[in-house]
């Protein structure tokens, strides 16, 4: 084992219990083949399943593993207009399995968001029966400053420059705290525990994953 692995099992694991201390269910698994396998027995083949957009969910493979076995989804990619794409959002609000990663999680078990329209966090605070996060090692900090941190100056240029938004951060790689119309930090939510305990799951996985 290489020292970034034993860092990793080592701040999963301590991560882990800390989310579990906050009624979490939280699982530490070590690759995104197991991540996957986890993820799909944790979600009913009845379930209307919907996602917000995440590198992470995509590069274990999930979504695609549910459509091959004939799950129902709501999905906003599948939309004809703008206006069909907030319909579906909406109603995505009200699936049984929402999909989401985190921009990144504390190991004190606080999981940090930021979102420009704010369906993600949304799904992630009230509606959805349940919320599966998937996320990588690299997603954790040391606690929700450090999070935070990650969050806006990180992941956030990064998801800039991967959906194209003009941003000053996507420009420059540093947030600005801008107050630009296409701003993604236009909500930052922290999920500091878990009510009703076990309706927010998350999976990390010793590998990285996403941004």
């Amino acid at each position: 084992m290489t020292p970034v692995e034993i860092r990793n099992k080592n701040i999963i694991n301590e991560t882990v219990k800390a989310l579990k201390s906050r009624h979490f269910d939280a699982y530490a698994v070590d690759t995104k083949e197991e991540a996957l396998s986890l993820a799909l027995s944790l979600i009913p083949k009845e379930d209307v399943v919907s996602f917000g957009g995440s590198a992470s969910v995509d590069s274990v493979g999930l979504k695609e593993a549910l459509y091959a076995r004939g799950q129902k989804f709501i999905d906003r990619s599948a939309a004809k207009s703008p206006e069909d794409a907030e319909r579906l959002q909406r109603e995505a609000l009200l699936c049984d399995t929402y999909l989401m990663s985190a921009n990144a999680i504390g190991a004190d078990g606080t999981i940090v968001n930021i979102d420009g329209n704010g369906n993600r966090v949304a799904a992630l605070c009230y509606g959805p029966k349940q919320v599966i996060i998937i996320a990588g090692a690299n997603k954790i900090t040391h606690d929700v400053k450090s999070a935070i941190e990650r969050a806006k100056y990180y992941a956030a240029p990064v998801n800039a420059a991967r959906f194209d938004i003009g941003t000053p951060c996507k420009e420059k790689g540093l947030c600005n705290v801008c107050k630009c119309p296409d701003c993604i930090c236009a909500q930052i939510l922290i999920t500091r525990l878990c009510r009703r305990a076990g309706r927010i799951k998350v999976i990390l996985t010793k590998e990285s994953l996403g941004f």
